[in-house]
């Protein structure tokens, strides 16, 4: 078994390559990265919204990439034996920052995103 600090630096590193890919419009990343039984859901004020991997990549691709360092902040993370870990974090996407919920899974030694749940945190650039 893999010892915690090294897991966490696993699902860690995870995290920045989900965040850069959300700020790069990197549809390939998330080809890899998401299960195939992926779900996504936003919860806003008209109710919970869901998508599968699918439609969240046909979202990703269908925006323009961030300009310049992408814009994100890791606040948690928690790994549960060497199987399931959990991801707390924002990131920006050009006008918007998101607070995401990360469930990942480990299958056969590849950390692979099951489960997003976010909500829009701000609006940005608001005048």
């Amino acid at each position: 078994m893999i010892g915690t600090v090294e897991l966490h630096a696993q699902i860690l590193e995870q995290a920045k390559a989900y965040c850069e890919a959300v700020w790069y419009a990197r549809t390939e990343t998330f080809e890899e990265m998401c299960h195939e039984r992926f779900a996504m859901n936003l919860i806003d004020p008209e109710g919970p919204t869901y998508w599968d991997k699918a439609s969240f990549i046909e979202r990703v691709r269908g925006r323009s990439p961030g300009e310049g360092p992408a814009s994100y902040e890791v606040l948690d993370i928690d790994v549960m034996g060497d199987q399931i870990a959990r991801v707390h974090l924002w990131v920006d996407i050009p006008g918007t920052r998101f607070e995401d919920h990360l469930g990942f899974v480990n299958e056969d030694g590849s950390w692979k995103l099951l489960t997003k749940v976010f909500r829009t945190k701000a609006r940005l650039n608001k005048e």
